[in-house]
């Protein structure tokens, strides 16, 4: 088993929270959250973003608007809402609370 594969899971589990952590800073395109991911582990597809960011704002944890574009139709932006905000929060002190534990471990 590589690499790749042997991590595939623990990526996809975490993608959700690094998207949540981008769009918790401000309202972003899907094409830049592509973007921004791209240089990361958390590199992806449309193919799975655009479930992802439905999925979010079918919770109510993300909404978006439109925004008219100079070159082009206008873009759905995303951000978080207040209940997006409350779970990015208790997704990043389970974070936190994980690697404290995996830390403690074998000592």
């Amino acid at each position: 088993m590589n690499k790749e594969s042997k991590f595939a899971a623990i990526k996809k589990g975490l993608l959700e929270l690094a998207v949540l952590r981008l769009i918790s800073r401000r309202k972003v395109y899907a094409a830049d959250i592509l973007v921004e991911l791209a240089s990361t582990e958390f590199a992806t597809q449309e193919g799975t973003l655009y479930p992802l960011l439905s999925r979010l704002c079918l919770e109510s944890t993300a909404g978006y608007e439109w925004v008219e574009s100079a070159g082009g139709p206008p873009r759905k932006y995303y951000s978080l809402t207040a209940k997006g905000k409350l779970q990015l929060g208790s997704m990043l002190d389970y974070w936190k609370k994980l690697g404290a534990t995996i830390d403690g471990l074998g000592e």
